[in-house]
């Protein structure tokens, strides 16, 4: 039996062209693959949050495109990586079609390849605290904005996500974003956050 393909191939661009909820769920299971100085590094997405245009008060371009934001009007399938609390720096993949805004956060991983790297990155916190935030995977995983912001995770180059394992409808639960008290209610309350539940992670 022929091995597996290492490293695993990106997903197309046309997967990322589409709403951002669809994204958001269709990503759990799925695998992001960073080609660092350490090596091949994979880890299985777990938890997604999906953010829409200007109408989603919760979103970066609810006040309208700047510089800062452009990259979230398109095209599909590129990197938004962004710094909160002057600390944190979180992954987002751009969704929708091109013109049209549209995100998703990555929120949560686990490891799959790499595992030790992860955990030298994470200052040896391993377990839960290895990656269940969006700072925490991107400091597991070694992503910057500097390295990645605009990023085409698309080409298989530096950064990408692979097929992994879609997770199963029975497999994810929804709930409110996290981190957003700033949103209308409507958008603080919307059910666009996904996540594997406990046991199939």
């Amino acid at each position: 039996m022929p091995d597996p393909e290492f490293p695993p191939s990106p997903l197309p661009r046309s997967f990322f062209a589409r709403d951002s909820r669809t994204v958001a769920r269709e990503l759990l299971g799925r695998e992001l693959v960073h080609d660092s100085a350490e090596g091949i590094l994979i880890a299985r997405i777990v938890e997604t949050e999906a953010y829409g245009d200007e109408r989603d008060s919760a979103c970066h371009v609810a006040r309208g495109r700047t510089p800062r934001n452009e990259v979230l009007y398109g095209p599909p399938g590129h990197a938004y990586v962004y710094l909160v609390y002057g600390l944190h720096e979180l992954l987002n993949v751009v969704t929708e079609c091109d013109g049209l805004p549209g995100a998703v956060l990555l929120r949560a991983i686990v490891p799959v390849h790499g595992k030790a790297a992860m955990v030298a990155r994470r200052n040896g916190r391993a377990g839960r605290e290895l990656g269940n935030g969006p700072g925490k995977l991107s400091q597991a995983l070694g992503i910057t904005r500097a390295a990645f912001n605009r990023a085409d995770l698309c080409s298989g180059r530096g950064l990408w996500f692979a097929a992994g394992t879609p997770a199963a409808a029975g497999e994810i639960r929804t709930g409110p974003r996290v981190g957003i008290d700033y949103a209308d209610p409507v958008d603080r309350d919307a059910p666009w956050r996904f996540l594997l539940r406990p046991g199939q992670q």
